[in-house]
């Protein structure tokens, strides 16, 4: 480690919403429910996905590199049932970022109470051959920012 300065993030506690710069409001739908009357858990996994989507998008999109990104696992961990109607807020954060990949996680917020955690792992990959590729340096540049100060 000669020479090198730059210190690994710790994992956020994503069940503090002070941990999250970048937040998604989500009203949940009537349709979201189950036969309990509870929010079902496929629905935690959309709520998740908008505030992946908006993450990443605010991030990459419009760069003018071709390179685009895929979901390769999702993992939702459930602290509280809800109940429509309402809104669950959607906190989002850049984590880990790999060669090919980034980690991002998110905590869901109801009413200011900790509802759910999640993680994902994007791979990126190039749209004309359909294989992974490495993060290009500008890319990384935006990721490294975000990282140190998201």
């Amino acid at each position: 480690m000669s020479g090198d300065t730059k210190k690994e993030n710790a994992t956020p506690d994503l069940t503090q919403a002070a941990t999250f710069k970048r937040w998604t409001p989500v009203s949940l739908r009537f349709s979201d429910q189950d036969s309990l009357g509870h929010i079902n858990n496929v629905a935690y996994a959309a709520y998740v996905e908008q505030a992946r989507v908006a993450l990443i998008d605010a991030l990459l999109r419009n760069r003018g590199v071709e390179i685009d990104y895929l979901l390769a696992n999702v993992n939702i961990d459930y602290r509280r049932e809800m109940h429509y109607p309402g809104t669950v807020d959607v906190g989002a954060k850049l984590i880990k970022i790999g060669t090919k990949s980034i980690t991002t996680g998110y905590g869901l917020f109801r009413d200011g109470e900790n509802v759910a955690t999640a993680g994902s792992v994007n791979v990126f990959f190039d749209p004309k051959t359909s294989k992974s590729v490495a993060i290009p340096d500008e890319l990384r540049r935006i990721l490294e920012d975000e990282l140190a100060n998201g």
